[in-house]
């Protein structure tokens, strides 16, 4: 009877390992395997972004990302006051609030998982604007945002931004 209890002992321990092995290695394996993580503290930096003619930064300025496996929260600060824009990160509809109204986003991993495109649509006095932004980590260290937006005219601004992480 002994025998029989060290058997279903020893059957323990080794499915407990197994069970133990996954948790550990899974994870690291989607993490490897997953997408870019944006979260962190962001510097802008000034002399390695490039505005073109748009002569200002839309959106720009030091900001604070979380992230978490379905959701993007940007919290920038501006004028003492502090803003919050989160974002879905499968593809559905994100509403947020701002000063003259609403934005609807949805943003969209590319195929590799390395950078995440943005598409927010707007209405400015009855006129409704869509901008891009395409996020991409460099480096660990670095993050370049592409933004192609409409300006008064309709025509279509494109610029790059660049953050240091803090």
């Amino acid at each position: 009877m002994k025998r029989n209890h060290t058997n279903k002992q020893m059957s323990f321990l080794r499915m407990f390992s197994v069970v133990m092995c996954l948790l550990l290695v899974v994870p690291a394996m989607a993490n490897a395997q997953g997408k870019a993580d944006f979260a962190g503290s962001w510097a802008y930096n000034e002399s390695k972004s490039k505005m073109g003619d748009s002569g200002r930064r839309f959106g720009g300025g030091d900001f604070v990302v979380k992230q978490e496996a379905n959701l993007l929260s940007v919290e920038r600060s501006f004028n003492d006051q502090s803003f919050t824009s989160k974002y879905t990160l499968d593809g559905k509809e994100s509403v947020n609030s701002f000063g003259r109204g609403e934005s609807k986003s949805t943003a969209k991993w590319s195929d590799d998982g390395k950078s995440l495109t943005i598409v927010t649509k707007m209405n400015f006095n009855g006129t409704e604007r869509t901008s891009t932004q395409v996020w991409t980590l460099n480096d660990a260290k670095t993050l370049s945002i592409v933004s192609t937006r409409q300006n008064r005219d309709g025509d279509d601004v494109t610029t790059t931004m660049v953050y240091d992480k803090k």
